[in-house]
């Protein structure tokens, strides 16, 4: 090869390059739009017919004086989900993360000693247990 046509070659190589970058710079976009276009999306909520709403302050103190102090958290729990039992008579419980946080928010040492909860109950005889607001 003439050193003249090695500069050709060079910018044939470095146009190559960056045609390559671009396209792989194209791919990469149109694969973003693709992933943006088809997002999941949820299954709106359907509205369940809520046969039974109430609002109850749970004592939770038992769990301070029963066994072992690193147990606590999980007994108030426990002592949660039956109280719920007792007085709702569900199938099922469902208890909704923001209450189970605010009952480990202190640790497992020190739950609350009471908390404010909302059960309500649907008409396939499934309760949900929520905060109660204020």
């Amino acid at each position: 090869m003439t050193p003249e046509e090695q500069p050709e070659l060079e910018g044939v190589e470095e146009i190559s390059e960056t045609e390559e970058v671009e396209e792989a710079i194209e791919e990469e976009a149109e694969a973003e739009e693709e992933v943006t276009e088809v997002p999941t999306e949820a299954p709106p909520e359907e509205e369940e017919e809520i046969v039974d709403e109430r609002i109850y302050t749970v004592p939770l103190r038992k769990a301070y004086w029963t066994g072992s102090r690193l147990r606590r958290a999980k007994r108030a729990v426990r002592i949660l989900r039956e109280f719920v039992e007792r007085h709702m008579k569900p199938e099922e419980i469902h208890i909704q993360p923001e209450v189970n946080e605010k009952i480990w928010s202190r640790g497992i040492q020190k739950p609350p000693r009471r908390i404010r909860i909302r059960a309500t109950k649907n008409s396939e005889n499934l309760v949900r247990v929520y905060l109660a607001e204020g």
